[in-house]
């Protein structure tokens, strides 16, 4: 009988990044001329898995989460697990955006992978989600690997990581 291989599909943030990369934007946002004698603020909660964005006009809100957009990437952090909220009237005149983190793919991406896995017919790749990952497995590395190509050119509204491959 022929071993199976498999490997794991997950969709994670290193929070230590994120904070790394918040605290450049601050520092950034502190420096700026056009931030002189303005409200900014940035807070990151990692127990509700978000970011709240506070400033004082829309103007400077797209421009504190365009900061925060490029120092995430800087770090090496994938904004697309970043789901930017509506703005929203804050005590003060000021006004306010959460940023909801995403942890773990969601499952309706994940049933969209296991989908999209059967539908390119790959021969004997099978998916199975596993709480907030899917597990892909063959008994052909190099269908695991055909299957790992075709998931990086397709896009499922978060970013994967690939691991745990055995």
């Amino acid at each position: 009988m022929p071993s199976t291989s498999s490997f794991d599909i997950t969709s994670t943030i290193d929070f230590q990044e994120v904070d790394n990369a918040l605290n450049q934007a601050r520092k950034e946002i502190g420096q700026r001329f056009d931030f002189k004698g303005a409200k900014a603020d940035i807070d990151l909660s990692t127990a509700d898995k978000t970011l709240t964005l506070t400033t004082d006009d829309e103007m400077k809100m797209n421009a504190v989460w365009e900061i925060v957009q490029t120092r995430l990437v800087r770090r090496g952090v994938a904004i697309k697990n970043f789901d930017p909220g509506e703005s929203e009237p804050a005590a003060g005149g000021a006004i306010r955006r959460v940023v909801k983190i995403q942890q773990g793919i969601p499952i309706e991406a994940a049933r969209e992978i296991v989908k999209y896995l059967k539908e390119k017919k790959l021969k004997k790749v099978q998916a199975a989600i596993q709480a907030d990952q899917v597990r892909v497995s063959s008994p052909s590395k190099d269908e695991l690997q055909e299957a790992m190509r075709m998931l990086r050119e397709h896009d499922f509204g978060v970013a994967l990581q690939f691991g745990n491959y055995r």
